[in-house]
């Protein structure tokens, strides 16, 4: 019986939660259309350039210097890690339709998610089409047969972008790290809106083991990898500040946003009221007083006894007599 009644529950808010997700799915879906579609146009923009890359010696390096080589066999060891945290992300972004403690709507957030995304990409692709670096992937090397792409044989074969072999042993795509700029941006993002300060010491660190695997596994040169700390974190401090605000869903109410005006005609600023005076009653309700709210007083311990205990042993002692 307690398993079938937890499971109801569950099953409750899992459907509320979904029903707030698609309201807000119907608004925004055009912004976060156009965020998915451009993945694509970065993944073909990077298709793109490794027709241009000639390979040749690798660049003197301090990264390559400083770190030894994994090897081509150890190559994955980078790939798991930010396979391991782009999961981890993926699958924290969706808590809130399953626990109690939610602190943000997924689909707001994935639309900031992939703003900071296209904005870092833009950026690279500028970037790497700029200069053609010879890739220090092994790959990419001189007597690689995937070194320099063919001449495509027509239009289709560029825009299918050979996926997912395409990505993954791409040249030419250098300045700077797509993975790092995935990687960045997830642990900024949780960085803000999570709640566990341990995982957010583990975030930064993981994302110091990537970057550090990466240059090892001479998937990209040390610059690649320092442009993109910088370049990242510039670009979602700045387009952070662009964006309205999430609204916070701490104290466990689920309003969803509104946008200028409602269907009543009213502001975000009576909306805003309204919805303070909603929580007062809440409060209220909840701690079983019908107090203002501007005559609640907070508990406070002195001398070993609360401010309550004392009210009490106040009107105790005062003549009931007016």
């Amino acid at each position: 019986m307690y398993i079938a009644r937890e499971a109801t529950k569950l099953w409750r808010k899992v459907s509320a939660e979904t029903t707030a997700e698609l309201q807000l799915l119907l608004e925004k879906w055009q912004l976060l259309l156009a965020g998915l579609v451009f993945q694509y146009i970065h993944g073909l923009a990077a298709r793109g350039v490794h027709y241009l890359h000639r390979p040749g010696p690798l660049l003197q390096d301090l990264g390559f210097l400083a770190l030894p080589e994994l090897g081509q066999e150890k190559g994955y060891l980078s790939e798991s890690v930010f396979t391991f945290i782009f999961i981890s992300f993926l699958l924290w972004s969706f808590h809130p339709f399953i626990y109690h403690s939610k602190r943000f709507y997924t689909v707001l957030l994935w639309r900031r998610v992939l703003a900071f995304l296209v904005a870092s990409q833009f950026l690279r692709i500028i970037t790497f089409y700029s200069t053609q670096l010879p890739g220090p992937n092994y790959h990419c090397r001189e007597g690689s047969k995937l070194a320099t792409l063919p001449p495509p044989n027509n239009a289709l074969e560029v825009l299918l972008i050979n996926f997912p072999r395409g990505v993954l042993f791409g040249c030419g795509d250098l300045i700077f790290s797509s993975h790092m700029i995935f990687t960045l941006v997830f642990v900024r993002t949780y960085y803000k809106y999570g709640s566990n300060r341990l995982i957010k010491l583990l975030a930064w660190l993981m994302a110091i083991i990537q970057s550090l695997l990466i240059i090892a596994s001479r998937k990209h040169y040390t610059v690649d990898v320092v442009v993109a700390w910088y370049t990242v974190n510039l670009v979602v401090f700045f387009v952070d500040k662009k964006l309205p605000e999430m609204p916070d869903r701490a104290n466990g109410l689920s309003q969803l946003p509104v946008s200028s005006k409602d269907k009543d005609g009213r502001t975000k600023e009576e909306l805003h009221k309204l919805n303070g005076r909603m929580r007062d009653e809440l409060h209220k309700l909840l701690n079983g007083n019908t107090v203002d709210a501007t005559d609640r007083r907070q508990r406070v311990q002195m001398n070993g006894k609360h401010g309550e205990d004392m009210s009490h042993s106040v009107s105790d002692a005062t003549p009931t007599g007016t």
